[in-house]
């Protein structure tokens, strides 16, 4: 089987040390770094780079192993075991030298790996350092292969790598910022000048289990699976004059972007909402709920079709509260209720379902909202976290902002926000019909509080992330608030009769 070669330009040791440098990014406990290369081809300059960088010690002694065979260090990532079998007459040496116990949990390096027969394990990376004496002394061809797990997050730091040089970020900073309940994970990029950047991490994921008909979660609610729909929507939403983050350069394969930096400034503060700054997001969705928007968008040489946010998208959304909050609180449902449940969904997202559809950005919420005083209008809202968006009914976007699972939104910030968006649709659309939308907007803000429910549940007990429950209590007050509306009177006798705890006094 043949697998990827990373070729790499080496013009000077300053170059041998940066690629030891990008190699250390992604290497740690457990892993097998192998060496090859003819005597004086650059291994040992390589090496202590790689060390260097993994100690955080500029100056750390290396010296090689030649004589001793193994060189334990220890660094604060992991153990580090540098070795050299140029010596090495027969593997079973290795046995007696202790290789097992000594590599057992560590990053292992080694030079001259072939003389260790099968003793080394079949995943690794591989750096061939290939010197050409016509391109000068210290010219140098790095050529990187990995086999087994290495050879997909070679082809990941590769896709990071292409992105940043493309986008002229290549010598930045990189700083990683703090993550969230998603699987994506941003780097601060920062140059000499103080100019900053985000690379944005999102790998392609596997598709999950089946949990029904054969289909994975994923599957049926649509979420993304990879960073073309964040590209695509990104320029969407772009197009149409709003602050999504300019796009330098990306990778579709390997998950990787380069994007503007819109700064930390959000509309939130220590109080809570900033009433101002949740108006103006709320009239960027009235603004877009008031254009006729397209279902595809362009990307690369294609085009990407957005998901219908369909009945079965949210009812198995809704699910999650069966799935993981009632097991939460010490219940399981049978099959009885489990379909009522269901019948129950489905018969209140009829009407919502049957609304002309609109773009759902699906998560638009205080920790995905930046503030941009500089900006003009609408401009001032960046928008960021969009890449499971939908076509599906307005009032979605409106309950996410206005019922924020994060912070308290107070009943009459939240009156006042339906009041201004309401007033906008109907300036751009003289039939807007508010009793319609207030139906959509409680059977939405139902829909998304059970799915959150269930979230939150799932994040303490799979993931174990505990800090989720504390917003339980607001989103529940959320739930209770929406199933007063009378077109929910059936799901509300459900929950009288099947979870009261999650019922609170009127």
């Amino acid at each position: 089987m043949t697998h990827p070669v990373w070729r790499v330009e080496l013009q000077d040791e300053a170059a041998t040390r940066a690629l030891a440098e990008d190699i250390a990014e992604f290497v740690g406990p457990g892993d097998l770094v192998t060496l090859s290369g003819d005597l004086g081809a650059g291994k040992t300059t390589f090496v202590r780079a790689l060390l260097r960088c993994l100690a955080g010690d500029p100056e750390l002694e290396t010296p090689s192993p030649t004589f001793t065979l193994m060189q334990v260090y220890e660094t604060p990532r992991c153990p580090v075991v540098h070795a050299d079998f140029y010596r090495v007459q027969d593997p079973r040496e290795l046995v007696e030298l202790g290789w097992s116990e000594a590599s057992e949990g560590a990053l292992v390096i080694v030079e001259w790996a072939e003389r260790a027969g099968d003793e080394l394990a079949n995943d690794r990376l591989n750096v061939a350092l290939v010197p050409d004496s016509s391109r000068g002394p210290t010219y140098r061809r790095a050529e990187i292969s990995g086999t087994g797990a290495m050879a997909q997050r070679l082809a990941q730091t590769r896709g990071a790598q292409s992105v940043l040089e493309r986008s002229g970020w290549r010598h930045a900073e990189r700083t990683r910022l703090q993550g969230d309940a998603s699987s994506r994970a941003y780097d601060l990029l920062r140059r000499p000048n103080g100019e900053m950047a985000i690379l944005m991490i999102s790998p392609p994921r596997p598709d999950g289990p089946a949990i029904k008909n054969g289909k994975s979660y994923s599957a049926w609610v649509h979420l993304a699976e990879n960073i073309g729909p964040f590209v695509a929507v990104d320029a969407g939403l772009r197009a149409l004059g709003l602050s999504a983050p300019a796009i330098y350069a990306a990778d579709l394969e390997t998950g990787f972007a380069v994007l503007e930096n819109l700064g930390t400034a959000g509309v939130v503060n220590n109080d809570g909402p900033i009433a101002d700054r949740y108006l103006e997001a709320a009239a960027v969705l009235a603004f877009l709920h008031s254009r006729d928007l397209p279902d595809a968008l362009p990307l690369g040489e294609g085009q990407y079709t957005l998901p219908c946010y369909d009945v079965d998208a949210l009812v198995t959304e809704t699910e999650l509260l069966l799935d993981w909050y009632a097991p939460h609180v010490g219940l399981n449902f049978a099959s009885g209720a489990r379909a009522q449940f269901e019948n129950a969904w489905r018969a209140i997202l009829a009407a919502p379902l049957a609304e002309q559809k609109t773009w759902c950005l699906r998560d638009y919420h205080s920790p995905n909202l930046l503030w941009l005083e500089d900006r003009p209008g609408l401009r001032r809202v960046g928008l960021l976290d969009f890449q499971d968006c939908v076509l599906g009914p307005a009032a979605y976007d409106l309950v996410s902002l206005a019922q924020d699972a994060r912070v308290d939104v107070s009943d009459d910030l939240e009156l006042k926000l339906l009041g201004a968006y309401a007033l906008a649709r109907k300036r751009a659309f003289a039939a807007f019909d508010m009793a319609a939308f207030a139906a959509s907007y409680a059977a939405m803000g139902a829909q998304r509080a059970s799915k959150i429910i269930g979230i939150f549940a799932r994040l303490d007990r799979r993931d174990n992330k505990p800090a989720y429950l504390k917003h339980l209590p607001r989103v529940i007050r959320y739930l209770n608030k929406n199933l007063r509306h009378p077109a929910l009177a059936e799901l509300k006798l459900w929950f009288e009769q099947n979870l009261p705890q999650l019922l609170l006094e009127p």
